[in-house]
C-alpha cells in the first residue's frame, strides 16, 4: 500500500455519501507497498480502507478482484470484502482514479515469521486454492514466465551498476526459465503476492489474507514457490528449511502437490525468485517521484534465486518426494 494520489476532504465526503458509513472522522494514508493509494478511515460506523487504483493497474481486471474477494468471503476464507454503495456498486471513482472501500480486517503482519505462522499461510493458502475452484472471472498472470523478458530488457543496461555481473546472470537463467517452465501443472485462481504483509495474525492466530491485486490464473504449485521465497529466507538471507517443512506440510495436509508439482517445485521456486527479483530491479530504477514509500531491494533475491538453483528436488526444501 502507498499514496500516490491525494484526496481533498469534500471529494472524500461526496465519495462516501452512497455507502451510507456515517459521518467522517478522520482518514490517513498509508504508506505501504508499491501499487495502489490507500487511505485509512474512521467513520462512526467503524473503519475501512479505501484505494485509489493507479495507473500500472489495468481498471479491467478490478471487477476479477473485487469479484474475487466476495467469493472467497462466501467460501469462508478470512479476508477483507469490497463494500457495496446503494445501487450495489463495489467499484466507483474518486480523484480520477477507480476507488473502492474495503472492509477492515484486524491483526497485525508478522515481522520475523516463525514455523507456525509459515504453517499457517501454508494452510491458508491451499484453502484459498481449494476455494478459488469455482470462481467464474479468469484473469492471466501477466508477471508469469512470458513477462519476465520485457521487465528484463527495460532493467538491462543498469543491472550492472546494481550488483556487477547481474545483467549477464539473468540473461542465462531467464533463457533457462524460459526453457524449462512447466506448462501441464495443475491450475487455479492464484493468490501470486501472499508475503508476510499481506497476511495478518491476531495473537498466534491467523486472522487473514488480504491485497489480493496481482491475484490471478496459473500453477498452483507456483503460488507456493512463492510462498517459500516470501516466509522462509530470514533476514541474513539464509534459508530456514524448517520453516519450509512446515509451510509445505501445512499445505498439502488440504490439498496433496501430485509428482510433477513435486518435482517442479525447485525450478518454481527459481521462476518466483526471478519475478520478484525483476519487478523489484525495475521499481528501483524507476523510482517515482513523490511517492511515500521506497521502492524495496531486489538485491535480496538475487540471493535467494542462486539458493534455489542448488536445490534439485523437494528434500531441499524439507518435503520428501
Amino acid at each position: 500500500m502507498a499514496v500516490y494520489t491525494e484526496v481533498a476532504d469534500e471529494e472524500l465526503e461526496a465519495f462516501l455519501e452512497p455507502y451510507g458509513l456515517g459521518q467522517l472522522l478522520s482518514y490517513k494514508g498509508i504508506a505501504e507497498g508499491v501499487e495502489n493509494s490507500n487511505f485509512m478511515l474512521h467513520t462512526d460506523k467503524g473503519i475501512f480502507f479505501l484505494t485509489l487504483y493507479e495507473k500500472r493497474v489495468d481498471a479491467n481486471d478490478l471487477p476479477f478482484f473485487l469479484g474475487l474477494m466476495d467469493h472467497l468471503a462466501a467460501k469462508g476464507i478470512a479476508c477483507p470484502v469490497p463494500l457495496h454503495d446503494r445501487d450495489g456498486k463495489a467499484l466507483s471513482e474518486l480523484a480520477g482514479r477507480p476507488a473502492a472501500l474495503i472492509s477492515y480486517l484486524e491483526g497485525v503482519s508478522v515481522k520475523r515469521p516463525q514455523p507456525r505462522h509459515c504453517a499457517a499461510i501454508g494452510r491458508a493458502l491451499a484453502e484459498f486454492h481449494l476455494a478459488g475452484r469455482d470462481f467464474k472471472l479468469s484473469r492471466a498472470n501477466a508477471l508469469s514466465v512470458s513477462g519476465w523478458r520485457p521487465l528484463f530488457e527495460a532493467s538491462r543496461a543498469q543491472a550492472d551498476g546494481v550488483l556487477a555481473g547481474l545483467a549477464s546472470d539473468l540473461e542465462s537463467e531467464l533463457t533457462l526459465l524460459e526453457r524449462d517452465w512447466p506448462r501441464d501443472l495443475p491450475q487455479g485462481i492464484i493468490h501470486a503476492d501472499a508475503f508476510p504483509d499481506n497476511v495478518f495474525f491476531l495473537g498466534e492466530k491467523f486472522s487473514g489474507i488480504f491485497d489480493f491485486y496481482f491475484a490471478c490464473n496459473d500453477a498452483l504449485a507456483y503460488d507456493l514457490a512463492i510462498c517459500l521465497n516470501a516466509w522462509c529466507f530470514e533476514h541474513d538471507g539464509a534459508f530456514n528449511i524448517t520453516k519450509a517443512r512446515a509451510l509445505l506440510q501445512a499445505y498439502t495436509e488440504v490439498r496433496p502437490l501430485n509428482a510433477d508439482e513435486l518435482a517442479a517445485l525447485p525450478l518454481l521456486a527459481r521462476g518466483s525468485a526471478m519475478r520478484f527479483l525483476l519487478t523489484r530491479l525495475y521499481d528501483w530504477l524507476n523510482r517515482q517521484p513523490g511517492a511515500l514509500v521506497s521502492p524495496k531491494n531486489p538485491i535480496e533475491y538475487v540471493r535467494r534465486l542462486r539458493f534455489h538453483r542448488g536445490v534439485t528436488s523437494p528434500s531441499g526444501y524439507g518435503l520428501d518426494a
